[in-house]
């Protein structure tokens, strides 16, 4: 049996996850790949560091260019993260005819066409199923499984630390501060600034990946309209709960009119949705195509070895398309559907009005509402004195007719905040 040698870029949690997994189950991989594996050199900044893998201290280097560039190594895999280094090295790797695994959401979510385009022309594999969703098997599907579909849409909760803050907000009646802190204690969410998953980044470069690959298209990070969880509040939360609804950030794909529509934010899920039962930490995509119907991919999302068996996975896959010397399926992008503007959306909107608790005001809001083509499906209103939350649930309505009635309610007499805004995922409609 041949052996393949791997060079690896990073070392981190998932590269240790990868190391170990391989370890343990080398000669059933050797098996499946037909070949020996072998890691034969990492990259990592600190050589000194003490990594308590099973691995000869001599495998490290601080010279990431070699592990991309010299002979000794036959395949790469990329877990150090970032874009601008790791970008570099990724496109030497291939052009040195390399095929590379890679667990960068960031990467391929900005750069992911144009990496492609560099491994076709040089005839090898780019795989990056480690990027979405951790062990969840969700790129194969797309890509392979599902290419004699038509699928209409995908949806998922694709950030563990967000549904984990979510999940305990609806089942404690925590507050987002005191869970947020808990999640950083924990390591779900970094300090002191865990934007990139409360603010939405992770799940949107997420959506972009598994857009892509859905409609043909190339959809990057910039195209996905995102908001995060940051202004989720226990009344949100309640009011969902009374409707018969869960809060969930949620990653939404899916084909209008011809169109991609892709977006990241908080919503109001029904709780006979799939998704509504996926608690704490874990990821779960949920697609709906034609023929095959609605499909559940459930699982750990992030986590050293559970995203380090999906490398392997595509480690797998790339070495037995090396050794036929030749490359998997492609992706494609014939499609190029144009990204639908956000302002085009048509669905349901919760809203959380302050209001001053006096006779005219609720008529005055309901009057802003109709100038701008918005009707209201559901309303009530509970006072405190001279103060009053006013709660309002919209039929299906145009994006840009909500921004403007929004606009318009803030200066309505009346009116002293608008407290939020969230949308509401409509039982049997999928824009």
């Amino acid at each position: 049996m041949e052996t393949v040698r791997i060079g690896m870029l990073g070392c981190g949690v998932v590269g240790s996850g990868v190391a170990t997994i391989l370890d343990r189950a080398g000669i059933d991989i050797a098996a499946r790949a037909g070949a020996h594996l072998e890691i034969t050199r990492i990259a990592v900044r600190d050589l000194d560091r003490d990594r308590g893998l099973p691995l000869d201290p001599a495998v490290f280097t601080d010279d990431a260019e070699s592990v991309v560039i010299d002979d000794d190594v036959d395949l790469v895999v990329e877990v150090m993260g970032g874009r601008d280094v790791a970008g570099q090295l990724v496109r030497t790797a291939l052009r040195h005819g390399k095929p590379v695994v890679t667990a960068n959401k960031q990467l391929i979510a900005h750069e992911g066409p144009d990496l492609l385009a560099i491994a076709a022309e040089a005839g090898v594999d780019l795989m990056y199923e480690a990027a979405v969703a951790g062990a969840i098997p969700i790129i194969r599907p797309l890509k392979e499984s599902l290419a004699g579909d038509h699928i209409r849409r995908v949806i998922g909760i694709l950030n563990g630390t967000t549904n984990y803050i979510l999940t305990r907000m609806t089942e404690e009646g925590a507050s987002y501060d005191d869970v947020l802190a808990d999640a950083q204690d924990l390591g779900y969410a970094e300090k002191p600034d865990p934007s990139a998953d409360t603010g939405g980044h992770d799940a949107a470069a997420k959506t972009a990946i598994l857009a892509s690959l859905a409609f043909d298209s190339a959809v990057v990070d910039g195209d996905v309209y995102r908001e995060g969880i940051e202004r989720v509040t226990a009344t949100d939360i309640e009011v969902a709960r009374r409707l018969g609804y869960v809060v969930k950030l949620v990653g939404i794909a899916s084909e209008v009119d011809g169109q991609v529509a892709v977006r990241v934010h908080p919503t109001f899920l029904p709780t006979t949705h799939p998704l509504a039962s996926v608690r704490l930490a874990y990821n779960a995509i949920f697609v709906e195509a034609d023929g095959a119907g609605e499909l559940m991919f459930y699982g750990p999302g992030a986590g050293g070895e559970p995203t380090g068996s999906a490398v392997l996975g595509d480690v797998v896959d790339a070495v037995r398309n090396l050794l036929q010397t030749v490359r998997g399926p492609i992706e494609s992008t014939h499609r190029a559907a144009q990204v639908r503007p956000m302002e085009d959306l048509i669905t349901q909107y919760y809203l959380l009005l302050d209001v001053e608790d006096r006779p005219g005001v609720l008529a005055a809001v309901a009057n802003t509402f109709g100038e701008h083509a918005v009707s209201i499906a559901q309303v009530w209103q509970e006072g405190d004195a001279d103060h009053a939350q006013l709660v309002l649930i919209t039929h299906r309505a145009r994006e840009g007719n909500l921004r403007a009635t929004v606009d318009a309610l803030e200066a309505t007499g009346g009116v002293l905040a608008v407290a939020n805004v969230l949308r509401v995922e409509s039982e049997g409609r999928r824009d």
